[in-house]
């Protein structure tokens, strides 16, 4: 095999095992939850938005970092921490420790993500560069897809294999990876990543989910809640004066006075709220309400990511032709009336093919709409020179609407009598709906943008075609 086929398959395994934890947790859920003695769903939920917050967090900071010290270095050392974190979830006695695991695996993820990117692209021409890039980005599709039935295998042995099953793969990645990688550096790095930034944007968000988790339990107005968004608040506001004076800023301020730019962020925030929502609420539909096993539920949730995997793939076929802004607003709005079928169909009485299955289509439809049309809406909003850094805020974004999305289904499900159980589901439907259309909006108003960008230098930081160094 030609070496640049074998870096790209090195890679690509190491992202699948990366883009899978973000799906295949969801599974297991109810297992977990199970196992450490009924926590709640609000406790439980910091398993899911740490790992969203604080990949968020560093995403940029690692990516420049990987630039300045190796991007072999960094993939290896993000490969490395991701795979210990993974161990230590495993592991884990506690719900508190099983959260400061995920954290770590989200450091490590920040890493590996940008710099996997970064090493496979020197290896192919130029011409050769979006076939690979494709093939790198339909390895993360296929992981959303694999996530529910594979989920839902692993935790009939046992929950823990969801985190176990990464050992393998990670200690082969890395031994190849220590043989195969050159290291590449950026001949002109940037300034010194924005640690402090990193930390209050981290800060503030933490304390924005905290307040929508804890708030059911504590009471909107209980001194604890309003201190919790009080913080949250004030958290911004210091990362913005940072981001305003840093050399080397989490996000760069001018990109947000691009209005198609800044535009594509808010619906991906908005979409990624009632994604992040959808993904949790339907499995603990089907095995709180329905009473269905997590193997079956597993399953009976695998065509929403198949679709969205098809979808993505042909829907980036023509987003030149069609526009990004009309591909996002009828991926938005599919989604939004998938969640409303299920609104409409679902109740006590299980019967996936007609209560489940029609919303699913639609919303795997519009997931495959939505997400590369924004990636290409950032993209062609900037000048060749901030691709990089725009698509890293655009993930940022992402992960940010999945962590909101999640806390506020958290709190609109809240502690329901049995009896109230189906309402509340009702009512997490419903602001999945509302997100949805809202993103939808958002999206109306990204306005024209340039061409489709090819997306070889779409991609975050540490992902520049640097020199070689090893």
């Amino acid at each position: 095999m030609q070496r640049r086929w074998q870096v790209l398959t090195l890679v690509s395994v190491a992202t699948f095992v990366a883009s899978l934890d973000l799906f295949i947790v969801n599974i297991a859920f109810p297992d977990i939850r199970a196992d450490f003695g009924g926590a709640s769903v609000g406790e439980l939920s910091w398993v899911l938005n740490a790992y969203a917050i604080v990949f968020a967090a560093l995403l940029v900071p690692a990516g420049r970092l990987a630039d300045r010290a190796g991007r072999r270095r960094g993939f290896l050392g993000g490969l490395a921490l991701f795979v210990l974190g993974s161990a230590l979830c495993g592991l884990s006695p506690s719900v508190a420790a099983l959260v400061a695991a995920r954290v770590l695996q989200a450091a490590g993820a920040a890493l590996l993500v940008p710099t996997s990117l970064a090493l496979l692209l020197p290896e192919f021409e130029p011409r050769d560069r979006p076939a690979a890039i494709g093939i790198w980005a339909g390895v993360g599709a296929a992981a959303a897809a694999a996530g529910p039935p594979l989920g839902g295998l692993l935790v009939q042995l046992d929950w823990r294999l969801v985190f176990l099953v990464n050992l393998p793969v990670g200690a082969w990645a890395l031994w190849r990876g220590a043989r195969l990688l050159e290291e590449t550096r950026d001949p002109d790095p940037h300034a010194r990543p924005d640690w402090l930034g990193a930390a209050l944007f981290a800060t503030a968000i933490g304390a924005l989910t905290l307040g929508f988790v804890q708030a059911p339990e504590w009471g909107w107005g209980d001194p604890r809640t309003v201190a919790a968004f009080a913080a949250a608040a004030a958290g911004g506001a210091l990362f913005a004066v940072r981001c305003a004076r840093h050399a080397s800023p989490v996000v760069d301020p001018a990109m947000l006075r691009v209005r198609s730019f800044s535009m594509a962020n808010v619906a991906a925030i908005l979409f990624s709220a009632a994604f992040g929502a959808m993904l949790l609420s339907n499995v603990l539909f089907q095995t709180t309400v329905w009473d269905e096993s997590i193997l079956r539920a597993g399953l009976q949730l695998a065509p929403g990511p198949a679709l969205a995997a098809v979808t993505a793939v042909i829907s980036s076929r023509y987003t030149n032709r069609v526009g990004q802004r009309a591909l996002i607003t009828a991926g938005c709005t599919l989604f939004a009336a998938g969640m409303g079928l299920v609104l409409l169909l679902a109740d006590e009485t299980p019967d996936w093919a007609t209560e489940l299955l029609p919303g699913l289509v639609l919303t795997g439809i519009g997931v495959g709409l939505t997400l590369p049309s924004l990636n290409s809406a950032a993209a062609a909003s900037l000048p060749p020179a901030r691709f990089a850094t725009g698509a890293a805020v655009l993930t940022m974004s992402r992960q940010l609407g999945i962590a909101l999305g999640v806390a506020i289904f958290v709190a609109v499900l809240g502690t329901p009598a049995p009896s109230e159980v189906l309402d509340a589901f009702r009512a997490s439907w419903t602001f999945q709906i509302v997100a949805a259309l809202l993103g939808a909006l958002a999206g109306l108003a990204i306005g024209a943008v340039g061409p489709a960008v090819s997306p070889s230098p779409a991609v975050p930081p540490g992902t520049a075609v640097g020199t070689r160094t090893g």
